[in-house]
């Protein structure tokens, strides 16, 4: 979500992110975080656990003391979904351990965070590239958009993790060209298919109010553009590939007199290519009479035989929001 945007959410004014990058170290700390679990998902009907295609497992509201915690945008989970991976807006990594307790989410343990590293090895964010908004972790290689720059860079998380440090992507001149403030918000390598490896990259906004919105396909056998269908003012803010191909789109609205609200789609893996207009059918649909918030990171994990979709929310660093992870099961 954009700068000027949070300042409009939050009512308070974001704190000016080009002074706080420049006051980034090359620091790695631990971080304690409590949790407080979410009960219900929709609190009105606290019996009522299905919610269109998904099931909600268990939530939690997480908070720290430490002022680097929060703003988080992009999100992964690791490891059968033991171990989270996140990125904030500010360029920083968490990482963290993923507890349970009677099969619900308890705490985040272990908590640690770290600059996210230039290719120097001075913080990522000391070179203006301080937006980072998005996350995907493949096969060992963790990838981050830049919004504000339009620029992707990789990191050989599973050599180096936090250590590791950013190396550039090629992207085309479209993507280079994109709106300032409506630039690369999701991530996600295709696993399977004829773009079997491909990075799909698509923007949060890159046209008028609900006109569709650019995609990238970088690398792979089949690189290109093409565009994803958006409607009711929903903004993309995230993207996570389930096993067999298909796309899952995460989407946010905010309007002042209502609040902010959530949508996620199902986009067919077979439909991405280059030149293609997308859509896709409707999984979920939520607004503040839920448990939601600036909902924008999404990451999925298989559980045996079951498809778990995990969200985290931005604060936006306001104590008027809250940082949500919310944890759901893909139905049949």
């Amino acid at each position: 979500m954009r700068l000027a945007r949070r300042a409009v959410l939050t009512g308070l004014g974001a704190f000016a992110l080009p002074g706080a990058a420049q006051a980034i170290e090359q620091t790695r700390f631990p971080v304690g975080i409590s949790a407080r679990p979410i009960a219900a998902f929709e609190p009105r009907r606290p019996e009522q656990r299905r919610f269109g295609a998904l099931q909600f497992r268990s939530g939690l509201v997480l908070s720290s003391g430490h002022p680097r915690f929060g703003g988080f945008s992009g999100l992964a989970r690791l490891n059968g979904g033991r171990d989270l991976v996140a990125v904030t807006d500010r360029g920083y990594w968490l990482t963290a351990k993923v507890a349970y307790r009677d099969d619900k989410l308890s705490a985040l343990e272990d908590g640690e965070m770290a600059a996210i590293l230039g290719g120097s090895g001075r913080p990522l964010a000391r070179s203006g590239l301080y937006d980072t908004e998005s996350l995907c972790i493949h096969e060992g290689v963790a990838f981050i958009g830049i919004e504000r720059k339009h620029e992707i860079v990789r990191f050989d998380w599973a050599r180096d993790g936090v250590e590791a440090r950013a190396r550039p992507v090629p992207v085309p001149p479209e993507i280079k060209r994109l709106p300032r403030n409506r630039g690369l918000e999701a991530l996600g390598v295709m696993p399977v298919g004829p773009l079997k490896g491909a990075l799909i990259a698509i923007a949060e906004r890159s046209g008028k109010e609900d006109e569709s919105t650019l995609g990238a396909i970088l690398g792979g056998p089949q690189p290109g553009l093409f565009k994803l269908a958006r409607h009711d003012g929903y903004d993309i803010t995230d993207l996570a590939f389930l096993p067999g191909g298909d796309m899952l789109v995460l989407e946010r609205w905010y309007q002042p007199l209502r609040g902010v609200g959530m949508r996620m789609r199902r986009i067919a893996g077979r439909d991405i290519r280059p030149g293609a207009l997308v859509d896709g059918q409707r999984l979920i649909e939520a607004d503040l009479g839920f448990e939601i918030d600036n909902m924008e990171g999404l990451s999925v994990h298989l559980e045996e035989d079951k498809t778990i979709l995990t969200l985290i929310s931005d604060d936006n660093f306001s104590f008027l929001q809250r940082t949500l992870l919310l944890e759901f099961e893909l139905l049949p």
